[in-house]
């Protein structure tokens, strides 16, 4: 019985893990991940509910909203929401992961019959990690047909550019240091001289199925065309480009999808930008949380002053990636708090406050993964190492509650292709669901009760 039982679990958290990699190969950019998430939410049966028009929400439907065609928030209205103790359990995760986007003028020509890509790097990107691999774009792209402009995805499903090393013959200290100039060393190989210049833009609009003269503009990236794969000799391991923060931005939305809580009202966030600030008119400093916040309180007939009650008696779970434990690097952890991989959710604090994980929030979201017999782990930095920050106190600046940062732990964050643990997108969407299902009622931050 022990064998099945384990068995049975093993089989759950490799169709777990292979969800997740369904998901990011559908989301080469920003742009589809939000469509990957709008389809799916639509699949679940919820309404959209565009920004620019009226909203109708009603006690017990399920709705969701976009901005810019790269952030969604989704919401579920409990049917028994309490007249004292109304509230929003929110998770919060992004859409965007370092990369290189494509300049507006694409193009740099030579030396000699040489046709390159001009770049420029989005977010924090571990350069050398994007050398010698086969690369292709994806995005977005505006053309105009007579008086209408009109947005289109772009995935290209093929390998178009290659970033190539410097032979170590002409690099004999590549090995001691390698710190690639941006400037000079990381523009993509497009052709070695049988396009010529206007010929991207011309490969852009055969894509799209449209004439060059209709193209207007465009938010094209650099996609690593290595796919996502589960391996190791037991399966431990997920790899695959953007884990961060596509890991987290699936099993949030999968916990959302799976949960029921008729109490309150339940809230999936997915912003874009937050790998260069979040400071845009879709990420998370941005008014699209509190907009969207104002209007179900409105809609659903209660008043501004119950909104700030309800804020009061709320919780937001920041979602985005941990470090785990580096295999060679173990010195580079904290000593104690020392996340590992397939172990579960991860508890992300710091004094600094660069994570919104105070005492309150982290016993009120451990108590709801106690009682759900789920398993979380710890991170801080090292004491004398600056850490990252993230989305969840950059939102709580401007919609202020109760909140927490977590992630799942993984490797070689910012590469490339990044790695995890593949039972940990099982035990995470454990976790988030856990904490969708409670019926948390929080008093200031003197108590809480988890029901």
């Amino acid at each position: 019985m022990a064998d099945q039982q384990m068995t049975g679990r093993r089989e759950d958290d490799l169709a777990a893990a292979r969800g997740l990699v369904d998901f990011i190969s559908s989301s080469p950019s920003m742009f589809h991940t939000a469509a990957t998430v709008c389809r799916r939410l639509e699949e679940a049966g919820f309404t959209y509910l565009p920004e620019g028009a009226a909203w109708t929400v009603q006690p017990g439907g399920s709705y969701y909203t976009q901005r810019n065609g790269s952030s969604v928030i989704a919401w579920r209205v409990g049917t028994e929401l309490p007249e004292d103790a109304y509230h929003f359990q929110i998770a919060a995760s992004h859409a965007d992961s370092p990369t290189f986007k494509v300049k507006a003028v694409a193009e740099l020509e030579g030396p000699g019959e040489y046709l390159r890509l001009d770049i420029e790097p989005y977010g924090g990107t571990i350069d050398y990690s994007w050398f010698d691999r086969p690369l292709s774009l994806a995005g977005r792209v505006l053309t105009r047909d007579g008086s209408q402009v009109t947005s289109h995805l772009l995935s290209v499903d093929r390998d178009v550019a290659l970033i190539p090393s410097l032979a170590i013959h002409l690099d004999r200290g590549v090995n001691a240091a390698f710190s690639p100039d941006r400037a000079v060393d990381l523009y993509p190989l497009f052709s070695a001289g049988a396009l010529k210049r206007g010929s991207f833009d011309a490969f852009v609009a055969r894509d799209l199925g449209v004439d060059p003269s209709q193209l207007l503009a465009r938010d094209l990236f650099l996609v690593n065309r290595e796919p996502p794969r589960i391996w190791g000799a037991a399966d431990e391991f997920i790899s695959s480009p953007k884990l961060d923060d596509l890991m987290c931005a699936y099993c949030s939305l999968e916990a959302f999808l799976a949960s029921s809580n008729e109490r309150d009202i339940s809230v999936y966030a997915c912003f874009d930008n937050e790998e260069v600030g979040s400071h845009t008119k879709q990420g998370a400093a941005s008014t699209l949380l509190r907009d969207t916040l104002e209007r179900i309180n409105a809609r659903i007939g209660r008043s501004p002053e119950s909104l700030v009650r309800a804020l009061a008696s709320s919780m937001l779970v920041s979602c985005d990636n941990a470090h785990a434990v580096h295999p060679n690097h173990p010195e580079k952890a904290d000593e104690a708090n020392d996340p590992r991989l397939n172990r579960g959710i991860v508890i992300k604090e710091a004094a600094n406050q660069h994570y919104c994980t105070d005492a309150f929030s982290r016993a009120v979201f451990s108590a709801v993964l106690d009682d759900a017999g789920v398993p979380h782990q710890t991170f801080a930095n090292r004491s004398d190492m600056a850490g990252g920050s993230t989305l969840g106190n950059i939102s709580n600046a401007h919609v202020s509650m109760h909140a927490i940062d977590v992630g799942c732990p993984q490797l070689a964050m910012h590469s490339s292709y990044e790695t995890a643990g593949a039972r940990d997108v099982r035990l995470v969407i454990d976790a988030l669901t856990a904490f969708f299902d409670a019926d948390i009622r929080i008093d200031g931050a003197m108590g809480a009760r988890i029901g």
